[in-house]
């Protein structure tokens, strides 16, 4: 168990290390006529996504990325009404999220976050959960049996690295769902032992 641990510890050490270097300017925003605005992200993977949200999260404008490499898109945000806005490229570990002001039809961005996202994976019957957590926000997990809670805590870590390895019962065969909450995003993984 412990070689197992050392692996996956390793394994998530190299993604976030790959992460982060890839999360330093990945984001590009070029205001034209302060109307329209051309969105550029670098090492982007087909699958991911991009999307514009309110301030109250409501998905507004949503477009799978269907080739990898440098994206780029011009958006006329100038019809919005006026308030609070995120563009948010949702990534297989990270999201980078890009707020945005809208007043009389003009656009002005703020500056560029990053949100990791927890690591889930199962492995017989232990479930390994991490999360890079630069913001200390606390990590919020649940673990289902056949929809019932047989688990659930909140981390919250003075290190970056939220990290936590859960042993099931070999004998309790069935559907697992783990829930995990943090930056006001819900992250659900389901599996079977």
């Amino acid at each position: 168990m412990k070689t197992t641990i050392k692996k996956y510890l390793v394994v998530i050490v190299m993604m976030l290390v790959t992460s982060i270097n890839y999360a330093n300017k990945n984001t590009a925003v070029k205001i034209v006529d302060g109307k329209k605005v051309r969105i550029e992200f670098e090492s982007v993977k087909k699958g991911h996504t991009l999307s514009v949200k309110d301030k109250n999260g409501t998905v507004i404008y949503s477009q799978e990325i269907e080739n990898s490499g440098t994206y780029s898109k011009v958006l006329d945000l100038s019809k919005l009404e006026k308030g609070n806005y995120t563009t948010e490229l949702e990534k297989d570990f990270e999201i980078v999220i890009k707020p945005f002001t809208v007043l009389d039809g003009q656009v002005s961005f703020d500056e560029e976050k990053t949100i990791f996202k927890p690591v889930i994976r199962t492995e017989d019957n232990l479930v390994l959960i991490s999360k890079l957590a630069f913001d200390k926000q606390p990590l919020k997990i649940a673990i289902y049996y056949n929809d019932e809670v047989i688990f659930s805590e909140t981390v919250k870590d003075e290190k970056n690295l939220l990290k936590r390895v859960y042993k099931l019962s070999k004998e309790e065969k069935g559907d697992y769902k783990v829930i995990i909450n943090s930056n006001n995003r819900s992250y659900i993984k389901d599996f079977n032992i």
